[in-house]
């Protein structure tokens, strides 16, 4: 018999969990949350206002030079859908595997899954140049005759994998919100709150028959999400994979993809769920250490995958004997560009390697450290596929740097406002922690409740 830690601490009664769990919802907010939201707001503010002058004066004030045609805006759409992942693979698919730990960290997950794939939706359509035509991406009759969308085009694809994902990611973390938007409803004292919390609850009684419904709609919803996990960041990557260009069109890019999706999105939960307890002190009942722990396993492994995946790029490079492909990946490693590769090495596969140390597995400080860099090298490795392969093509003639700007950065730092506008709005609005699914696991892990 194997005995668990407890995935609730501090002994919680029903009547605590309820009340820990909606007191960011009841209650004014704090200084350290307003200050946050305050920071975040005037990064959003500053980001619309960078792409709204993106957009008046054209994608030239962007890096985007010939040949490196895709710069910051396909670079930040990747990693932006990268970070939803998690959010999927922790909701659905550890739900389908009956995994216990996954309650307390769920629903922030499934919510930075929606706001992630919010954030990345704006960059393709910016990239457009022209983004006041973008309804011309969406197949539908139309006045314009024979010009219809290229469904050959995996751009295309991109358009109908990332809709459907984020529709569902979106009624999948609605749903499991109803039963506690119920509570809110219930508790609250004033008839605004209720009005508003009783539509979001769409009549829920917590009847039998209600959970019944529940309870299938949401395992329904589970299978549906799963493979979305694997689809959507594969057709991502066939926007590379099918093209002709060296250091793309490799069979590799589906997995790897996925793998540093899944890797760089539980960076970012691991990042958030800090900022969560650090925040919402009554949270650390319930985010535990075990939780972060977990999580940390997975980078790890995540991460070994991820460096697994660029040692078989040069390995297949060397041995397929293709003078081009061999130049590319010589060239990412040693060219002008050697500063952004070795920053993804060390940020990707190297660092996240302390987490074979119990110790740091286990210390917050570490965890969010390890957390940021593994994100930045996420980022860069985004760039590095995107830029290296473009900038150095067949034609020694056609050779060109990418010429980053304000903009650029601008656009990508000013992106991490409207994601955490939204993130911290959410804390401020929902629970940020499933109540329906956490009273249930409370006494998991205490004396007496073993599993085999």
């Amino acid at each position: 018999m194997i005995k668990r830690n407890q995935l609730i601490l501090g002994d919680k009664s029903m009547k605590n969990i309820t009340e820990d769990i909606v007191a960011p919802v009841e209650s004014f907010p704090g200084r350290g949350w307003s200050a946050m939201f305050l920071g975040a707001n005037g990064l959003f503010i500053f980001y619309i206002t960078v792409v709204g002058i993106v957009i008046a004066y054209g994608m030239g004030l962007l890096g985007v030079t010939h040949p490196t045609a895709w710069g910051t805006m396909i670079v930040t759409f990747v990693f932006w859908i990268g970070i939803g992942h998690a959010g999927t693979l922790i909701s659905a698919i550890l739900f389908l595997f009956r995994q216990k730990w996954r309650t307390s960290v769920a629903r922030t997950a499934e919510a930075m899954t929606v706001f992630a794939v919010m954030t990345a939706g704006i960059f393709p359509l910016i990239h457009t140049g022209r983004p006041w035509l973008d309804y011309w991406l969406f197949p539908y009759p139309n006045q314009r005759g024979p010009l219809w969308v290229n469904f050959r085009s995996p751009l295309l694809w991109d358009v109908f994998a990332v809709s459907t994902y984020a529709t569902v990611s979106i009624v999948f973390w609605y749903i499991g919100l109803v039963p506690d938007f119920a509570t809110i409803r219930d508790r609250a004292k004033d008839r605004i709150r209720r009005v508003i919390y009783g539509a979001l609850s769409l009549g829920w009684r917590g009847t039998a028959r209600n959970w019944s419904h529940y309870e299938m709609l949401y395992l329904l919803l589970a299978g549906l999400s799963t493979p979305l996990v694997l689809s959507v960041h594969t057709i991502v990557s066939f926007d590379f994979a099918v093209s002709q260009l060296p250091g793309w069109h490799t069979t590799i890019f589906p997995p790897y993809f996925v793998a540093g999706a899944i890797f760089s999105g539980f960076g970012m939960v691991v990042t958030l769920m800090t900022l969560v307890r650090i925040g919402f002190p009554q949270f650390k009942d319930y985010i535990t250490i075990d939780h972060m722990e977990v999580m940390n396993k997975i980078i790890m492994a995540t991460g070994l995958m991820v460096g697994y995946a660029y040692g078989s790029e040069f390995f297949i490079a060397w041995y397929s004997g293709n003078e081009y492909e061999r130049f590319t990946f010589i060239n990412r490693a040693l060219g002008p560009y050697a500063w952004s590769y070795w920053v993804m090495i060390c940020c990707n596969v190297l660092i996240p390697q302390v987490f074979w140390f119990k110790k740091f597995r286990r210390s917050i400080p570490v965890m969010f450290t390890v957390s940021i860099f593994v994100n930045i090298g996420m980022w860069f490795e985004r760039f590095v596929i995107t830029v290296t392969s473009l900038a150095r093509d067949f034609l020694p003639a056609n050779w060109g740097m990418y010429q980053w700007s304000f903009y650029d950065a601008g656009v990508l730092v000013g992106s991490f406002g409207m994601f955490l506008t939204l993130f911290l709005l959410y804390l401020r609005l929902f629970p940020a922690i499933s109540i329906a699914e956490i009273k249930p696991v409370m006494n998991v892990g205490k004396e007496g409740s073993h599993h085999g």
